[in-house]
């Protein structure tokens, strides 16, 4: 892993985008990253939308063992209407821990839980029967996956919503 911003906390303000939500299981389950993204930017070429950027893969309950609940979106510049396939959401506003990197989602995703532990920071989740459920966890890609295929080459900026509580 390349990491190319250290972690730390930033405040992000409330952010519209337009999304495909699926359950899919964990293995596999960047192909349907894949798949998904296509599909989004098709749609956005189709209504002719101009997307604001960046694409990003949501993860809204991860069970390593099991399915995933997971989003494939991309931001817009503000409130779009959606159909049955791509629909309309936010990412909340609030605190996150954060880090930028190059490769290795596995190892990126291992330094930043364990340097929020750390630093005593507790991630806005939930336990539930499918898995943990998190307020917004999520992989803003920096480099456009529609001009740079290899998934090795993109920056990537991950983003785990914390609570207030220490």
């Amino acid at each position: 892993m390349e990491l190319l911003e250290p972690p730390r906390v930033v405040e992000r303000a409330e952010q519209d985008y337009v999304g495909i939500r699926v359950v899919t299981p964990f293995r596999g389950m960047l192909s349907v990253r894949n798949e998904l993204l296509s599909e989004l930017s098709a749609w956005l070429v189709r209504h002719s939308i101009e997307d604001g950027g960046p694409f990003f893969l949501r993860l809204h309950v991860i069970d390593m063992s099991g399915p995933m609940d997971l989003e494939v979106g991309v931001v817009t510049p503000g409130p779009l209407a959606g159909d049955d396939r791509v629909r309309p959401a936010v990412l909340p506003a609030g605190r996150y821990a954060t880090l930028t990197y190059r490769n290795h989602s596995l190892r990126a995703n291992r330094a930043l839980i364990e340097w929020s532990a750390a630093q005593n920071l507790t991630f806005d989740r939930r336990d539930t029967a499918e898995g943990d459920a998190f307020a917004c966890r999520y992989e803003a890609f920096r480099t456009d996956p529609r001009t740079e295929p290899r998934k090795t080459k993109w920056i990537v900026e991950l983003n785990f919503r914390i609570t207030d509580a220490p």
